[in-house]
């Protein structure tokens, strides 16, 4: 298939790319001083010549995944998890069926291409995952995925990504350019689900939610609108394409809670404060390597289901509404923990959830916070503050959920 011009700038590589990004890959100079670091008693022809042999057979960034990424997300989550699981029961159930004329002969909900809307729990995993339970699930692919070209900081990690299914998001752009961006990457991710037939997921707002209370930004669902042909005069018909999932990701730990709630501490301090490229990659490296307990993945049905019952709606309703409705799925549908129970009660000083809770696993919990805190090395540590900004993080998953 050949693909418009117009997203060489944004898209994955194309399978007849590949060797050459590979190569590419090989001779990169920063590259190998990463790989020399994993395995530096290996002289760089023997690690050059071992990655050859294992890329023979590649032709697709799909078959890049299962040979590379694949092993390397499986590692993670046998070391960083006690288990990833994924819920696709609204899809597999009969909701899940793609309904654009296209595809409305579909064979089965697993056949169907879908564009998932999840909350965002990693920066690198959210997306990782959800690729390898898809595999695990009998899905015949895996996800393109929207990454900000912020984290795409050395030629190596641009080359890699593309070879992983990944597409650019521009950042830092004027409010003129932003919208052309918008509208280029919109095209393409329709170009993606309805030609190419691939899945995509995208996170539901950009950057992740400090406070785990997960909201679906309308701009997200506004940009996706506006890839579709003028001439399809309504909302629903812009979106309809897409079959968008909402999709729920759940962490019995988050790794990265105390580098939220520090953040948190240094913009109340300092409302000028901003990350620094590092303090994005120790976010990056704290996520990956982190321990996340369980892992649960649940889909909702797609919002096809009932997207036309928002078809009379003025346009800026229609978003409002739609990013209600798509809150409300991706909140019932987090699997909930010990945890998050515990920092309820504990934020409101009293013993209503204790049903859903052992004495053992509130001592766990508590000393797991303290830990947590004990990493926290930042001038003018405000441990009460940085305590209740954790314990909200855990809390607000119940909370949202009650409320769904």
């Amino acid at each position: 298939m050949k693909i418009p011009k117009q997203f060489d700038e944004i898209r994955p590589y194309e399978p007849e790319e590949m060797r050459q990004a590979f190569e590419d890959l090989l001779n990169d100079r920063q590259f190998n001083v990463v790989i020399k670091g994993l395995v530096p008693w290996l002289p760089k022809s023997v690690r050059n010549g071992l990655l050859r042999l294992a890329f023979k057979g590649v032709k697709t960034p799909l078959d890049f995944q299962k040979r590379f990424m694949k092993p390397v997300v499986q590692f993670v989550i046998y070391k960083c998890t006690k288990g990833c699981f994924f819920d696709d029961e609204a899809l597999t159930s009969g909701g899940g069926a793609h309904r654009s004329s296209g595809t409305r002969g579909a064979n089965s909900a697993r056949d169907a291409r879908y564009t998932f809307v999840s909350n965002h729990r990693d920066i690198v995993l959210d997306s990782a995952f959800l690729d390898v339970l898809l595999i695990k699930c009998g899905y015949p692919t895996t996800v393109e995925i929207g990454i900000g070209d912020n984290l795409l900081i050395y030629p190596w990690i641009k080359r890699l990504v593309r070879m992983n299914k990944a597409f650019t998001v521009r950042r830092g752009l004027s409010m003129r350019e932003t919208l052309q961006a918008s509208q280029l990457m919109s095209q393409y991710i329709h170009y993606a689900v309805t030609r190419k037939k691939e899945n995509i997921w995208i996170a539901q707002r950009e950057g992740r939610a400090k406070d785990s209370s997960d909201r679906t930004q309308e701009a997200v669902l506004k940009m996706l609108a506006m890839g579709m042909s003028d001439r399809v005069d309504s909302l629903p018909g812009q979106l309809r394409d897409l079959n968008i999932v909402p999709l729920t990701i759940s962490y019995e730990y988050d790794p990265c809670d105390y580098l939220k709630a520090q953040e948190m501490q240094l913009k109340r301090d300092n409302p000028q404060f901003k990350k620094s490229r590092q303090d994005d990659l120790d976010n990056m490296k704290t996520g990956i390597l982190g321990y996340k307990g369980r892992v649960v993945y649940r889909a909702a049905a797609p919002v096809n289901t009932w997207i036309d019952e928002l078809a009379d709606l003025p346009k800026q309703e229609f978003f409002a509404e739609m990013s209600r409705r798509m809150d409300r799925e991706i909140h019932r549908g987090y699997q909930l923990y010990p945890n998050n129970y515990i920092a309820a009660d504990l934020l409101s000083g009293n013993r209503d959830n204790s049903d859903h809770y052992t004495i053992g696993e509130e001592h766990d919990f508590c000393d797991y916070l303290q830990c947590q805190l004990e990493k926290i090395t930042i001038p003018d540590r405000d441990d009460a503050f940085l305590r209740e900004c954790i314990l909200t993080m855990y809390a607000n998953p119940l909370k949202n959920y009650l409320s769904a």
